[in-house]
């Protein structure tokens, strides 16, 4: 199921990085660029919830989609954390901490599965929370404007960067925490 219209869209996502990289480096006024780059974004970012609906309402779920699709997210919040950065709009520690827990935790979720306990990984609410937080963070940042009645991105967008990074390590922490007796009973 390599060609479904799920997986297509899966692609889209990746494909849509580099545009959405690309677009800061653009010769055009900055708020422009911010307004294209958080609507891009926002496109992108739907395709996640509208590649597992389409998968599961057309039954074209497969073991390279459910690979593909988490690929996909780490690397579009990876992309946009790491210009989030460069454009001073979000700090070093807080994209080392996001970015480390994705790889910390797909890396678990990997020795797991290995393990024959991928169970004691699964997607969690918590997890569902900290993806929520963190991308409307992003969109916030990235757009970095105003939004009237004296309301700025940048501020609600750090606000909520902060909480994403809190959920992040707390979300991390359990999924440890429900690995651990797998992790023990395998170290034996």
């Amino acid at each position: 199921m390599f060609w479904t219209l799920p997986t297509l869209l899966t692609w889209a996502r990746i494909v849509a990085i580099p545009l959405i990289v690309g677009v800061f480096y653009l010769q055009w006024p900055i708020a422009k660029i911010n307004l294209f780059a958080s609507a891009l974004f926002v496109v992108v970012a739907l395709t996640d919830w509208l590649d597992g609906w389409l998968a599961r309402r057309l039954n074209q779920t497969s073991s390279f989609g459910a690979f593909l699709d988490p690929v996909a997210d780490k690397f579009l919040v990876c992309a946009s954390l790491l210009i989030l950065l460069e454009f001073k709009r979000v700090t070093a520690p807080v994209a080392l901490i996001i970015i480390g827990r994705e790889i910390a935790i797909s890396a678990l979720r990997e020795w797991m599965a290995q393990i024959g306990a991928s169970r004691s990984v699964a997607v969690h609410m918590l997890g569902k929370l900290k993806t929520a937080a963190q991308m409307a963070a992003i969109v916030l940042l990235l757009y970095d404007g105003d939004i009237g009645v004296g309301l700025h991105t940048h501020v609600l967008g750090t606000w909520l960067i902060y909480v994403a990074c809190g959920l992040t390590i707390w979300s991390m922490a359990y999924y440890l925490q429900k690995s651990l007796p797998d992790i023990r009973a395998k170290a034996r």
